[in-house]
Formats: C-alpha cells, sequence, structure tokens
C-alpha cells in the first residue's frame, strides 16, 4: 500500500503573500484602467495643473499683455504689491460680503421648498422643472432680463415696490441699491441648484421611516425636525461648502449688470483681477493676486474638510 503525501503546511508568510497576490488586480487590467483614464488625465494637465503652473511663473515676473514674452524677473514683488493693495482688499471684502449675503438664503431656503415640494401627492414634476430652469439659463440673458425689470420707472420690479407703498431702491446708483439686484437676481437663478441637491437626498430617505413616526403619533413639524432634518446633514454639508465656494467666485452677474459699480464699490475680486490683467495690461500683477486667491479658496476648502471631519469623528 503505497502512502499519499500529504502538502506542506502553509506558513504564515506563504498565506499572506497568496492573499495579496489574490486581491491584487492582474497587470492587464491596471494597464487597461490607465488608458481609460489617459485622455481625463491629458485634460485636466492641460487645462487645469497647466493654467496654475504658468500662472505661477508669470506671477514671478513683470509680465504685461501688450508685449511679448515674459518680462523680466521680479520675484516676488507683484505678490508685496497685491498683499498691500488696499484696491485688492477692497474687492475681497466685496467677494466675501456677497458671500454672506447669498450663502444663508441659498443654502436654507431650496430646503424648506423641498421639503415642502417632498409633501406633495402630485405635481412634484412641476415644481422641480420650474425650480431647476433657471439654472440653466445663461448668465447674459439673466443679467439682460433683470436690467429690464431694474429699469427705473418702467421696470417690472420698481413698479411692484409702488404696489406696496413703497419707494424703489437705486439699484444702479447707490451701494446698498446695487447689492440688493444682483443678490436677488442670484437666489431666482441658483436656486433651482441647490434644491435639486435636496430633493435627491430626501428620496433616499425610506418612506418606512416617516410611517413608523407617524404611527408613533409623531406629526409633520415632528417628523421634519426629528427625521428629516438630521438625515439631511451631510448633504446641507455637502450645499453649504459648494455655496460657499460658488459665492467667493461670482463674476459674471456683477460684472455684466453692474460692471462692479457703483464707483467699485461692489467689484468683487475675480473682476478686480480681470480689469488689472485685461484693461491696465499688468499680466504678472493678476497672476500674482489670482495666486493668492487661490490659495484663499484652498485653505476655505482645508478648513471645511478638517471640521467635517471632526464632527464625523465625534459622531462615532
Amino acid at each position: 500500500m503505497t502512502a499519499t503525501a500529504l502538502p506542506a503546511p502553509t506558513t504564515g508568510i506563504e498565506a499572506t503573500t497568496r492573499h495579496a497576490s489574490a486581491g491584487r488586480a492582474p497587470r492587464s487590467e491596471n494597464r487597461a484602467g490607465w488608458l481609460f483614464a489617459t485622455p481625463f488625465l491629458a485634460l485636466y494637465l492641460a487645462f487645469l495643473i497647466g493654467p496654475v503652473v504658468i500662472g505661477l511663473v508669470i506671477s514671478l515676473f513683470n509680465t504685461t499683455t501688450v508685449r511679448s514674452g515674459i518680462g523680466s524677473w521680479v520675484g516676488f514683488s507683484n505678490y508685496a504689491d497685491v498683499l498691500t493693495n488696499a484696491d485688492f482688499w477692497a474687492s475681497m471684502w466685496h467677494s466675501a460680503l456677497f458671500t454672506l449675503l447669498t450663502t444663508p438664503i441659498l443654502v436654507l431656503l431650496p430646503l424648506l421648498f423641498a421639503v415642502l415640494v417632498s409633501r406633495l401627492g402630485r405635481g412634484q414634476w412641476f415644481y422641480r422643472l420650474a425650480f431647476f430652469a433657471p439654472y440653466v439659463v445663461p448668465s447674459a440673458a439673466v443679467c439682460l432680463i433683470f436690467a429690464f425689470m431694474y429699469t427705473p420707472e418702467t421696470g417690472l420690479i420698481t413698479n411692484a415696490f409702488g404696489w406696496f407703498g413703497l419707494t424703489a431702491p437705486d439699484f444702479f446708483g447707490s451701494t446698498s441699491g446695487a447689492w440688493f439686484a444682483v443678490v436677488l437676481l442670484t437666489v431666482w437663478w441658483t436656486f433651482g441648484f441647490n434644491f435639486i441637491l435636496y430633493t435627491a437626498a430626501l428620496q433616499e430617505i425610506s418612506e418606512e421611516v416617516y410611517e413608523a413616526a407617524t404611527l408613533d403619533g409623531a406629526g409633520p413639524w415632528q417628523q421634519i425636525r426629528m427625521i428629516t432634518i438630521p438625515l439631511l446633514r451631510p448633504t446641507i454639508g455637502l450645499v453649504l461648502i459648494l455655496q460657499v465656494l460658488s459665492s467667493l467666485k461670482v463674476f459674471d452677474q456683477i460684472y455684466i449688470l453692474l460692471t462692479g459699480g457703483p464707483n467699485y464699490t461692489t467689484r468683487p475680486v475675480i473682476q478686480y483681477i480681470f480689469d488689472t490683467g485685461f484693461s491696465a495690461y499688468r499680466g504678472g500683477y493678476a497672476a500674482a493676486a489670482t495666486m493668492v486667491y487661490f490659495v484663499v479658496l484652498v485653505l476655505v476648502s482645508v478648513a471645511w474638510f478638517l471640521v467635517r471631519r471632526r464632527s464625523n469623528s465625534a459622531d462615532a
């Protein structure tokens, strides 16, 4: 009778190596993944990373848009000029002020309407379409429409103040009126994007949760306060950071509707960069201002990420 040889016992190192090899994707799959990702990486490098690197280089030279070449080396003097320029900090404040004026409205108001629409039994598609439709309209068309409505004596919005016995503000001649005009335009124009984000999140909440709450005697307001709002916290956080970054990058509506007026009292930082780069022809200075503002946006994003991570750790 021939004895059958038993396989040698597997050592811990061999088992670990075999497990890692089994979990590792074949080389052909890795190659295919890189091939599929190559077009995106090429576009990312060409249109995102590339301009940032070029802007960083130009910011170190006395570049002008009316003379060929990048000009003479000036080092960090462009950055020193930016950081000591009162007009730059005034435009930074205008961007921050616009963010403070629009963010609370565009975070809370879409949430309110999304919750109310979700409670409707019929016709939800109509409200979703009606609220989202303005968002796809080009900024130039929106500004043209509101410019007609803000026209003194004949504009629809101007006359609407008179219907209630109020005096319409000077939308184009006063700073407060100009801010009111651009904030109202922005809320009407971009309201639908956040509304759709909230609507999508509300659809992920199971109806069984509300049915159980109803059986326990919870009313509509209690359900919203104890179920809907807590479950929407991640979406609210997402909408908040997206809205802050979007408002900080404001340019189109202020430039087209007000041109930063009156007397540059509403000019945001991106328009300031545009004016110095293409109107004053100071390309190197404008690139340095862009880099400074880019760092500000990155710091805002990093700060929000750290706050969210700490909050998630506390909840866990």
